[in-house]
């Protein structure tokens, strides 16, 4: 008899404990890089490099 007793008890205190119900998730918020584009970075490069092509050339 004491170990339905328990068993009553036990059932009832777990019952308790999950009264309030699920817990909404909290979500943390993503981060987004923020993608740049520079036009003057896509010019200045083959720019120096046809420099230093062009510097090479007259020197020989």
């Amino acid at each position: 008899m004491k170990k339905l007793a328990l068993a009553a008890v036990l059932s009832v205190a777990a019952s308790t404990a999950f009264a309030g119900g699920v817990a909404e998730p909290i979500m943390e918020e993503t981060v987004v890089a923020a993608q740049t584009s520079s036009s003057a970075g896509g010019i200045i490069v083959p720019l120096l490099l046809l420099l230093v092509v062009a510097a090479v050339v007259s020197a020989d």
